[in-house]
């Protein structure tokens, strides 16, 4: 069982689903909860690495901000949290 499947079964009840961003598995941090509802959380710069494997950084981060961060499907739509150190 991946770390994604893991936090699933670990934190949501059968009745509770997520969305899931395809293809960035790799900056998936956890589930988060806001108003009785739950979500999943990525890690933005991971996104924008993951996205400059096949594109430069400009068109990753035009890529990423309308298509990623910028899609709303519905209650469950992932959040992109920047990092702060």
């Amino acid at each position: 069982m991946n770390k994604i499947q893991q936090a699933i079964e670990d934190n949501l009840d059968n009745e509770e689903t997520i969305l899931l961003a395809d293809g960035f598995e790799d900056a998936f941090l956890g589930i988060a909860r806001q108003f009785n509802r739950a979500f999943a959380v990525y890690d933005k710069a991971k996104c924008l690495e993951i996205l400059e494997r096949d594109m430069d950084y400009d068109e990753a981060m035009e890529y990423f901000s309308y298509n990623v961060e910028g899609a709303y499907v519905g209650e469950a739509t992932p959040a992109f949290i920047e990092l702060v150190s």
